[in-house]
Protein backbone atom coordinates (compact mmCIF):
# COMPACT_ATOMS: atom_id res chain seq x y z
CA UNK A 1 0.00 0.00 0.00
CA UNK A 2 0.98 3.25 -0.39
CA UNK A 3 -0.75 6.37 0.10
CA UNK A 4 -0.85 9.78 -0.44
CA UNK A 5 -1.67 12.44 2.29
CA UNK A 6 -2.95 16.25 1.47
CA UNK A 7 -3.25 18.84 4.92
CA UNK A 8 -0.17 16.35 6.44
CA UNK A 9 0.13 19.45 9.18
CA UNK A 10 -3.56 19.90 10.14
CA UNK A 11 -4.77 17.78 13.21
CA UNK A 12 -5.85 14.90 11.49
CA UNK A 13 -3.03 14.97 9.03
CA UNK A 14 -0.74 14.91 11.56
CA UNK A 15 -1.96 11.58 13.37
CA UNK A 16 -2.27 10.15 10.27
CA UNK A 17 1.67 10.73 8.98
CA UNK A 18 2.39 9.51 13.04
CA UNK A 19 0.27 5.91 12.99
CA UNK A 20 1.44 5.51 9.69
CA UNK A 21 4.96 5.46 10.41
CA UNK A 22 4.37 3.54 13.33
CA UNK A 23 2.66 0.85 11.45
CA UNK A 24 5.42 1.01 8.89
CA UNK A 25 3.03 2.25 5.82
CA UNK A 26 4.51 3.49 2.96
CA UNK A 27 2.81 7.45 3.21
CA UNK A 28 3.56 10.27 1.14
CA UNK A 29 2.35 13.64 3.16
CA UNK A 30 1.99 16.77 1.84
CA UNK A 31 1.63 19.84 3.86
CA UNK A 32 0.37 23.28 2.13
CA UNK A 33 3.23 24.96 1.60
CA UNK A 34 4.92 21.88 -0.43
CA UNK A 35 1.46 21.16 -2.46
CA UNK A 36 -1.53 24.07 -2.34
CA UNK A 37 -4.64 22.12 -3.56
CA UNK A 38 -6.04 25.54 -5.10
CA UNK A 39 -2.97 24.75 -7.91
CA UNK A 40 -5.03 22.21 -10.43
CA UNK A 41 -1.62 21.36 -12.08
CA UNK A 42 0.26 20.97 -9.07
CA UNK A 43 -1.86 18.88 -7.68
CA UNK A 44 -2.76 16.95 -11.28
CA UNK A 45 1.35 15.97 -10.90
CA UNK A 46 0.89 14.97 -7.44
CA UNK A 47 -1.22 12.30 -7.79
CA UNK A 48 0.64 9.32 -9.48
CA UNK A 49 -0.96 5.87 -10.34
CA UNK A 50 0.84 3.88 -8.28
CA UNK A 51 -0.42 5.48 -5.03
CA UNK A 52 -2.91 3.17 -3.68
CA UNK A 53 -5.09 6.12 -1.99
CA UNK A 54 -5.02 9.08 -1.22
CA UNK A 55 -6.18 11.35 1.82
CA UNK A 56 -7.38 14.96 1.68
CA UNK A 57 -6.82 16.55 5.10
CA UNK A 58 -6.57 19.84 3.37
CA UNK A 59 -9.08 22.14 4.17
CA UNK A 60 -9.91 25.72 5.40
CA UNK A 61 -11.54 25.63 8.73
CA UNK A 62 -11.71 29.18 10.12
CA UNK A 63 -15.55 28.78 10.87
CA UNK A 64 -16.27 32.68 11.88
CA UNK A 65 -13.86 34.50 9.36
CA UNK A 66 -15.18 31.98 6.40
CA UNK A 67 -18.17 34.61 7.08
CA UNK A 68 -15.85 37.59 5.38
CA UNK A 69 -13.22 34.94 3.49
CA UNK A 70 -16.03 33.24 1.61
CA UNK A 71 -13.99 33.30 -1.91
CA UNK A 72 -11.11 31.94 0.04
CA UNK A 73 -13.38 29.31 1.80
CA UNK A 74 -14.99 27.78 -1.57
CA UNK A 75 -10.98 27.58 -3.28
CA UNK A 76 -10.06 25.24 -0.77
CA UNK A 77 -13.33 23.44 0.16
CA UNK A 78 -15.17 22.72 -3.02
CA UNK A 79 -12.31 24.19 -5.82
CA UNK A 80 -9.38 22.18 -4.03
CA UNK A 81 -11.50 19.40 -2.94
CA UNK A 82 -12.51 19.29 -6.88
CA UNK A 83 -9.01 19.60 -8.24
CA UNK A 84 -8.17 16.59 -6.28
CA UNK A 85 -10.94 14.63 -7.21
CA UNK A 86 -10.26 15.26 -10.86
CA UNK A 87 -6.64 14.33 -10.61
CA UNK A 88 -7.71 10.89 -8.71
CA UNK A 89 -10.10 9.97 -11.43
CA UNK A 90 -7.32 10.33 -13.97
CA UNK A 91 -4.93 8.53 -12.20
CA UNK A 92 -7.26 5.79 -11.34
CA UNK A 93 -6.43 6.55 -7.38
CA UNK A 94 -9.64 6.29 -4.92
CA UNK A 95 -9.64 9.56 -2.63
CA UNK A 96 -10.57 9.44 1.22
CA UNK A 97 -11.85 12.83 1.88
CA UNK A 98 -12.60 14.43 5.00
CA UNK A 99 -15.91 16.32 5.12
CA UNK A 100 -17.94 17.79 8.47
CA UNK A 101 -21.34 17.72 10.41
CA UNK A 102 -21.56 21.69 9.83
CA UNK A 103 -23.75 19.98 6.45
CA UNK A 104 -26.46 19.99 8.41
CA UNK A 105 -28.21 23.00 10.38
CA UNK A 106 -28.82 21.53 13.45
CA UNK A 107 -32.49 20.81 13.39
CA UNK A 108 -33.76 17.44 12.98
CA UNK A 109 -34.25 16.34 16.45
CA UNK A 110 -31.96 12.88 16.39
CA UNK A 111 -28.40 12.14 15.38
CA UNK A 112 -28.01 12.68 11.45
CA UNK A 113 -27.91 10.07 9.09
CA UNK A 114 -25.89 10.19 5.81
CA UNK A 115 -29.04 10.59 3.86
CA UNK A 116 -30.78 12.92 6.02
CA UNK A 117 -30.92 16.72 4.26
CA UNK A 118 -28.46 19.17 4.24
CA UNK A 119 -28.74 22.81 4.98
CA UNK A 120 -25.91 24.13 6.36
CA UNK A 121 -25.65 27.35 8.24
CA UNK A 122 -22.60 28.88 7.74
CA UNK A 123 -20.08 29.92 4.75
CA UNK A 124 -17.61 26.78 6.18
CA UNK A 125 -20.71 24.58 6.10
CA UNK A 126 -21.55 25.56 2.77
CA UNK A 127 -17.84 25.21 1.28
CA UNK A 128 -17.29 22.31 2.83
CA UNK A 129 -21.09 20.45 1.04
CA UNK A 130 -19.89 22.14 -2.16
CA UNK A 131 -16.35 20.31 -1.72
CA UNK A 132 -18.56 16.91 -1.11
CA UNK A 133 -20.44 17.65 -4.37
CA UNK A 134 -17.25 18.24 -6.23
CA UNK A 135 -15.69 15.03 -5.10
CA UNK A 136 -18.79 13.18 -5.69
CA UNK A 137 -19.09 14.86 -9.40
CA UNK A 138 -15.18 14.33 -10.27
CA UNK A 139 -14.51 10.46 -8.81
CA UNK A 140 -16.71 7.80 -8.51
CA UNK A 141 -14.02 5.81 -6.24
CA UNK A 142 -14.08 7.94 -2.83
CA UNK A 143 -15.52 7.99 0.50
CA UNK A 144 -16.27 10.84 2.08
CA UNK A 145 -16.29 11.18 5.91
CA UNK A 146 -18.00 13.68 7.80
CA UNK A 147 -16.78 14.17 11.03
CA UNK A 148 -17.16 16.74 13.82
CA UNK A 149 -15.59 18.36 17.15
CA UNK A 150 -11.98 17.49 16.14
CA UNK A 151 -9.47 17.50 19.19
CA UNK A 152 -5.96 16.38 19.56
CA UNK A 153 -2.60 17.24 21.01
CA UNK A 154 -2.01 19.64 18.24
CA UNK A 155 -3.03 22.11 16.14
CA UNK A 156 -5.47 24.37 17.33
CA UNK A 157 -8.89 23.15 18.63
CA UNK A 158 -11.73 23.17 21.51
CA UNK A 159 -9.71 21.35 24.45
CA UNK A 160 -6.21 23.47 23.82
CA UNK A 161 -8.22 26.76 23.84
CA UNK A 162 -10.05 25.95 27.01
CA UNK A 163 -6.96 25.03 28.60
CA UNK A 164 -5.38 28.25 27.79
CA UNK A 165 -8.16 30.17 28.80
CA UNK A 166 -8.54 28.37 32.07
CA UNK A 167 -5.06 29.24 33.08
CA UNK A 168 -5.60 33.09 32.51
CA UNK A 169 -9.47 33.01 33.55
CA UNK A 170 -11.29 32.21 37.11
CA UNK A 171 -14.57 32.01 35.21
CA UNK A 172 -15.51 30.82 31.92
CA UNK A 173 -18.88 31.09 30.28
CA UNK A 174 -19.33 27.91 28.17
CA UNK A 175 -22.05 27.22 25.73
CA UNK A 176 -24.84 24.84 27.07
CA UNK A 177 -27.10 24.33 24.32
CA UNK A 178 -25.37 23.10 21.35
CA UNK A 179 -24.59 19.56 20.81
CA UNK A 180 -22.33 17.73 18.92
CA UNK A 181 -19.74 14.47 19.07
CA UNK A 182 -16.10 15.14 20.21
CA UNK A 183 -13.81 12.99 18.06
CA UNK A 184 -10.05 12.24 19.17
CA UNK A 185 -8.24 13.05 16.01
CA UNK A 186 -5.89 10.17 16.61
CA UNK A 187 -8.94 7.49 16.20
CA UNK A 188 -9.91 9.11 13.62
CA UNK A 189 -6.61 8.98 11.65
CA UNK A 190 -7.21 5.34 12.99
CA UNK A 191 -10.28 4.82 11.03
CA UNK A 192 -9.04 6.75 7.85
CA UNK A 193 -6.39 4.26 7.20
CA UNK A 194 -9.01 1.52 8.18
CA UNK A 195 -10.93 2.80 5.21
CA UNK A 196 -7.79 3.14 3.21
CA UNK A 197 -6.54 -0.47 3.65
CA UNK A 198 -9.69 -2.15 2.66
CA UNK A 199 -10.84 -0.09 0.27
CA UNK A 200 -13.55 -1.79 -2.44
CA UNK A 201 -15.89 0.09 -4.59
CA UNK A 202 -18.95 -2.01 -2.19
CA UNK A 203 -17.24 0.47 0.28
CA UNK A 204 -16.93 3.80 -1.39
CA UNK A 205 -19.46 6.50 -0.27
CA UNK A 206 -20.63 8.96 2.29
CA UNK A 207 -20.20 8.12 5.87
CA UNK A 208 -20.32 9.99 9.63
CA UNK A 209 -17.51 8.97 11.49
CA UNK A 210 -17.15 10.98 14.55
CA UNK A 211 -17.12 9.79 18.94
CA UNK A 212 -19.73 8.11 20.12
CA UNK A 213 -20.64 10.00 22.99
CA UNK A 214 -23.46 13.28 22.05
CA UNK A 215 -22.69 16.14 24.26
CA UNK A 216 -22.44 19.68 25.00
CA UNK A 217 -19.96 22.47 24.78
CA UNK A 218 -19.82 23.01 28.06
CA UNK A 219 -20.26 19.33 29.11
CA UNK A 220 -17.00 18.48 27.26
CA UNK A 221 -15.56 21.53 29.50
CA UNK A 222 -16.24 19.65 32.69
CA UNK A 223 -14.61 16.25 31.18
CA UNK A 224 -11.45 18.73 29.94
CA UNK A 225 -11.10 20.33 32.89
CA UNK A 226 -12.06 17.39 35.43
CA UNK A 227 -9.41 15.60 33.75
CA UNK A 228 -6.31 18.31 33.43
CA UNK A 229 -6.73 18.82 37.16
CA UNK A 230 -6.42 14.96 37.79
CA UNK A 231 -3.47 14.74 36.07
CA UNK A 232 -1.90 18.59 36.75
CA UNK A 233 -3.03 19.47 40.21
CA UNK A 234 -3.93 22.51 38.51
CA UNK A 235 -7.18 24.50 39.90
CA UNK A 236 -10.03 24.36 36.99
CA UNK A 237 -12.10 27.37 36.57
CA UNK A 238 -14.86 28.48 37.33
CA UNK A 239 -17.66 27.03 34.18
CA UNK A 240 -20.53 28.87 33.30
CA UNK A 241 -23.61 27.52 31.13
CA UNK A 242 -24.42 29.89 28.82
CA UNK A 243 -26.83 30.14 25.77
CA UNK A 244 -26.07 30.46 22.01
CA UNK A 245 -27.61 33.80 21.96
CA UNK A 246 -25.22 34.79 24.74
CA UNK A 247 -22.17 34.50 22.93
CA UNK A 248 -22.80 35.59 19.60
CA UNK A 249 -20.32 34.62 16.53
CA UNK A 250 -19.99 35.73 13.07
CA UNK A 251 -20.60 32.17 12.27
CA UNK A 252 -24.15 30.28 12.63
CA UNK A 253 -23.54 26.76 14.53
CA UNK A 254 -25.95 24.08 14.40
CA UNK A 255 -27.48 23.38 17.77
CA UNK A 256 -27.33 19.45 17.24
CA UNK A 257 -25.51 18.50 14.49
CA UNK A 258 -25.03 14.99 16.26
CA UNK A 259 -23.50 12.09 13.59
CA UNK A 260 -24.90 8.39 13.46
CA UNK A 261 -21.49 6.90 12.69
CA UNK A 262 -23.57 2.94 12.74
CA UNK A 263 -23.22 2.57 9.11
CA UNK A 264 -19.24 3.27 9.00
CA UNK A 265 -19.11 1.35 11.76
CA UNK A 266 -20.96 -1.84 9.71
CA UNK A 267 -19.08 -1.13 6.81
CA UNK A 268 -15.55 -1.15 7.87
CA UNK A 269 -15.96 -3.52 11.15
CA UNK A 270 -14.87 -1.04 13.59
CA UNK A 271 -15.67 -0.18 16.88
CA UNK A 272 -17.43 2.95 17.88
CA UNK A 273 -15.06 6.18 19.22
CA UNK A 274 -14.75 6.47 22.78
CA UNK A 275 -13.78 10.33 22.83
CA UNK A 276 -13.46 10.28 26.53
CA UNK A 277 -10.75 7.77 26.00
CA UNK A 278 -9.36 9.94 23.79
CA UNK A 279 -9.79 13.03 25.68
CA UNK A 280 -7.62 11.10 28.61
CA UNK A 281 -4.68 10.15 25.88
CA UNK A 282 -4.61 13.72 24.90
CA UNK A 283 -4.64 15.61 28.34
CA UNK A 284 -1.69 13.24 29.16
CA UNK A 285 0.17 14.10 25.88
CA UNK A 286 0.05 17.90 26.81
CA UNK A 287 0.15 17.24 30.75
CA UNK A 288 3.73 16.16 30.18
CA UNK A 289 4.79 18.67 27.80
CA UNK A 290 4.17 20.74 30.55
CA UNK A 291 5.76 19.09 33.51
CA UNK A 292 1.93 17.82 34.64
CA UNK A 293 2.09 14.39 36.62
CA UNK A 294 3.00 11.87 34.32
Amino acid sequence: MALLLLGAEGQVGREIASLAAARGLPLTALARRALDITDREAVRQAVRESFTAAINCAAYTAVDRAESEESRALAVNRDGAGNLAAACAAAGVPLIHLSTDYVFDGRKGSPYREDDPVAPLNVYGRSKLAGEEAVRAACPAHVILRTSWVFGAEGVNFVKTMLRLGGEREELGIVADQFGCPTPAAALAGRVLAVAETLAPQSYGTFHCAGAERTSWFAFAEAIFEGWQALTDRPAPRLKAIATADYPTAAARPADSTLDSSRFQATFATGPIDWRAGLDDVLRRLAARQGGKP
